[in-house]
């Protein structure tokens, strides 16, 4: 694909590989963006469609090691490929990407009273499978108003369930306690814990936009094989 493609373009063909748009903005010097990029876009779920597409593909089925790491570079690749981008992804480093900064500037994503951004609409499931960075810079419908960033809290008027629900508080003072998370879920295989962390499931932004329940699952027995004791 040689021609410059808009956002409408870069949506359909997302979407045809069940990941949505979840955020866009053009970045400035000082965002840690590609040098040459105008135009940045996040990739995430915003639906139960990215679930569908990747327990049906050959990473989540062939028993390898972080299958889903593997189809998001894999996906994104291709479609930075056919859309003439360049993929940028959390997980790849170091050096690490900026993902955090580009969530603020791309969808209006806060400091919540946890240790985690939320997003205005997407609340604390708020994640990122990876992004696109074009050369042109490109109409963006809804970007992030820089200057307004604060004003799209879903805290700030929030009651906050999120601050109580934990079962051993292991986000205390805005940092998040691993070992104490990781202890607890592993000495407590019924807790409900285990169908998705009780702290992001309570945050009311978002909430018609929750992960399917064995996407949660798969992600907490994900973060234990990773951080969990022995």
């Amino acid at each position: 694909m040689t021609e410059q493609v808009d956002f409408d373009t870069v949506s359909a063909a997302a979407r045809a590989d069940g990941l949505g748009l979840v955020g866009a903005f053009h970045p400035g010097p000082e965002d840690g963006a590609p040098e040459e990029a105008e135009t940045l876009i996040l990739l995430g779920p915003d639906g139960p469609d990215m679930w569908t597409v990747f327990s049906q593909s050959p990473e989540a089925l062939d028993g390898g090691g972080e299958p889903m790491d593997r189809w998001s570079v894999r996906v994104i690749s291709t479609l930075a490929a056919l859309l003439d981008a360049e993929a940028l992804f959390p997980f790849s480093g170091p050096p690490w990407q900026p993902f955090q900064r580009w969530a603020m500037l791309g969808e209006g994503a806060v400091a919540s009273p946890m240790a985690m951004q939320a997003s205005p609409t997407r609340g604390l499931w708020a994640s990122y499978r990876g992004a696109l960075a074009f050369r042109h810079r490109m109409a963006l419908p809804g970007v992030v108003d820089k200057a307004r960033v604060s004003d799209a809290s879903p805290c700030a008027k929030c009651s906050q369930p999120c601050v109580e629900v934990c079962p051993v508080q292991a986000f205390g003072d805005g940092v998040y306690d691993v070992p104490a998370c990781t202890k607890w879920l592993s000495e407590n295989p019924d807790a409900p814990c285990h169908n998705g962390c009780l702290v992001r499931r309570s945050c009311p932004a978002g909430a018609g936009l929750r992960l399917p329940s064995a996407q949660r699952s798969f992600h907490i027995t994900a973060f234990l094989r990773a951080n969990g004791p022995g």
